[in-house]
Order: C-alpha cells, then structure tokens, then sequence
C-alpha cells in the first residue's frame, strides 16, 4: 500500500465524508503547483475555489504572517489591537465604502449579511417585525448553514436539513422581469452572485446587474453582491460588478471571502455604508475570531497586493488567452465555455464522461480542476499562473477528451 493510498484509508476511516475528494494526498505547495506525499507534481486549476488567487504560499503574504505571528494572533474583539482601524479602512476604500464588519469564513458573511439586512429592513425601512424578505436567484451557492441552504436549489445542499428558515424568494437567475415582481414593500435586499461560480460560471446577460441595481434603488431595497469567489482579482477586475456596463454598478453591500485570507488564514467581511451596517450596536453580533491580528495582518497585505493592479491585470491577459484556448476545443466534445478572467466553466458532451471521470483523468496526467453538475468542470487558476502552464493544462485537457472520444 502506497502512503497516499494509507492516508486516504485513514481519512475514509475516520473522518465525515461530507466531501468526495480525488484520490491525491497533498504534501507541499508554491505558486500553482502542489506536490503530493509520493512527490508527484501537480497544476492547481482550482485554487482553492478561489481563496489561492495568489497562489499557495506567495512570498510576500507568508512573511506578513510570519511577521505577524511574533507579534500576537488573537486578541477578540473584546479588546481593540493595531492592526483593527488599518484593516478596516483600507478594504473600506477598496470598496468604496465606509464601514466593515469582519468575520472568518464566506458563509459567516452571508449570514452576517442576510441578518444586517433584516435589522436594516425593521429599524430603517421600517418593515412590519418578522416580515422581512430577502430576494435570492436559483442554482446559487452562498454557503451551507442552514439558513443559507433553506434558499438553496441544490437538493444535494439542501436535503434533510429542514425545516427551512423563512423569508427568502428565489428567482430564475438573470431574470429582471421575475425579480421586479417578486420585490415588494417587505422586501429589504437583492442577494445575488454577480457571476455563479458552483453552478459552473454562470455568466448574467448584459444589463442584468445594472437593472437590479436601478430596481433595487428605485424601491428602497438593498443590493448584496457575494464576490467571495468573484471577487478580489478573479474575474480580471477587483469585483466582478465593476465590469457591468462602462461604468460598472456600486453594491449597496458587499459580502467577501475567500481571496481575501490568501490562503492563509479563513479572512472575510461585510462591506457597506455608515447607514446599513450602523444599524450593529455593541452585542447583537460578532465572532471571536473575526477580525483578529493575524487575520489583518495577512489581509492587509492582499489589499496591499491588489491596490497595484497586476493581479487584476493578469487575470485579464491570462484569461483571454485560457478562453481563447478552450474555445479551440469547442464544437465536438466541449459543448460549451462560460467565464470572466480566469475562470471558466466548461461543459462537457455526457458520452465523454462525467465532471468527476474527467478530473480522475485529468489528475492522472497531473491537472488538478472540479466538477460540478454532471459533465461541467470548473478551471480557476491562481492569478499568479504562467502562461506557459496554462497552455500545458488545456493540452491535458485536450488530450483526456481524445482518449475518450
């Protein structure tokens, strides 16, 4: 028995299988590659469903944790530390906002979110007590609470968790028309991906984001945008809602995640206005461990690292050329490639094999990628990929369509 095949035993063994890992065991990781136990290497296609945009182990965020951890790792917020105020106005700026509550995970700012939302919708709005709704689109991922599953559409996600948390509508994602008839005077936000990353890259028609933002306004609803996952560099801006139109939308709220943490360390946030988030007064809401010095000091340096403009950049050269190279394999077994930046949702014709066959055989030729609902699989690089290795990976890619033609 191999040592990857002994460590997978074990993980079988005595770990949930709440996930259905591939059959590789990960020892070591820089850049976008990752070695595993037996030293085989590996292209990374996945980047940690975005939360590596900067690649495993990027030299400048390692020192900044290093630096960090001679210093102090958690205060709580029950006390103030020194990195708090930078942290918070920097990616307040960033995102043209004025407030930011931390939090640790993607799905912990969704909830902050959804629960900021109804507070703002009853204490400013004025919503009659427990009617509040919040608008949301089918096939999203926001997380796996079970709040956040109670308006998922994924059976999968969703199933044997109830009973369900009330006051959310789903709508058919890039539908303006169903979203202007399900917002009524209950209703106090829109919560929307601007691009859907886990239901394969779902890309909304031009104008969609731009006419939720008019709506919204227009009846004195609040805009969520959640760019965890698009967010931050992936989709070759800083959001993803910067690219709607010449000018790009404004949230009301941002929910961000993932990217934010830079491999390192769970990092997100709520980024809004004085009046949406002033609405959080001493011991309504919190988390031990948001916010916390490490935390900051790794985040600070993401921020650091985007306000240059070269990640962004490169996601947007890099991605034209990833889809101008997978477009090459369309029309026979690619039926199909949706994205922005790097980030790529490619659907695959059924006889080909499915999402889960195709990344086993993509593994087996050292590409790591995900699949997701049947034959799709997802392609999101570390913004820090070579061009070189990109084009090496779709040629992997290639060839495993071949071999199963």
């Amino acid at each position: 028995m191999s040592t990857s095949q002994r460590l997978l035993a074990e993980a079988d063994a005595h770990s949930a299988h709440n996930y259905h890992p591939l059959p590789v065991v990960i020892a070591s990781a820089e850049g976008a590659w990752m070695t595993d136990v037996e030293g085989r290497r590996y292209l990374d296609l996945l980047a940690g469903y975005s939360a590596l945009n900067f690649g495993h182990r990027h030299p400048r965020l390692i020192e900044a944790a290093k630096r960090q951890l001679d210093r102090s790792t958690l205060t709580s917020r029950a006390f103030q530390h020194d990195l708090f105020p930078a942290f918070c106005a920097e990616l307040a700026a960033l995102c043209g906002m004025e407030r930011v509550l931390p939090m640790n995970t993607g799905a912990e700012a969704v909830e902050t979110a959804v629960k900021t939302a109804r507070k703002w919708g009853y204490r400013v709005k004025g919503v009659a007590h427990d009617r509040a709704k919040i608008v949301v689109a089918e096939n999203n991922f926001h997380g796996r609470t079970t709040t956040v599953v109670s308006f998922s559409t994924d059976e999968e996600a969703r199933a044997d968790y109830g009973p369900y948390t009330p006051g959310f509508e789903i709508v058919p994602y890039g539908d303006l028309a169903a979203l202007e008839a399900a917002v009524d005077e209950d209703t106090v936000a829109v919560l929307l991906e601007p691009i859907q990353g886990e239901a394969g890259v779902h890309v909304p028609p031009p104008g969609y984001l731009t006419g939720v933002r008019e709506l919204t306004r227009a009846r004195g609803v609040l805009f969520i945008a959640d760019e965890v996952q698009s967010g931050l560099g992936r989709t070759g801006a800083t959001f993803a809602c910067e690219q709607e139109g010449p000018s790009g939308v404004q949230p009301d709220m941002y929910v961000l995640g993932k990217a934010l943490g830079g491999g390192v360390v769970p990092v997100s946030a709520v980024v809004s206005t004085d009046e949406v988030l002033g609405v959080h007064r001493p011991g309504e809401h919190g988390s031990t461990f948001g916010g916390n010095p490490l935390a900051c000091a790794v985040a600070l340096e993401v921020l650091a690292m985007l306000r240059t403009g070269e990640f962004q950049e490169r996601a947007r050269e890099l991605g034209d050329h990833l889809r101008h190279e997978l477009d090459l394999l369309t029309g026979g077994a690619v039926r199909e490639v949706r994205g922005r930046g790097l980030w790529a949702g490619i659907d695959v014709a059924p006889e080909y094999g499915t999402g889960r066959e195709l990344s086993e055989r993509l593994m087996a030729r050292g590409v790591l990628v995900k699949d997701t609902h049947g034959s799709t699989i997802r392609a999101a690089p570390p913004l820090v990929v070579s061009k070189e290795d990109l084009d090496w990976g779709v040629e992997q890619l290639g060839a495993v369509l071949a071999e199963s033609a």
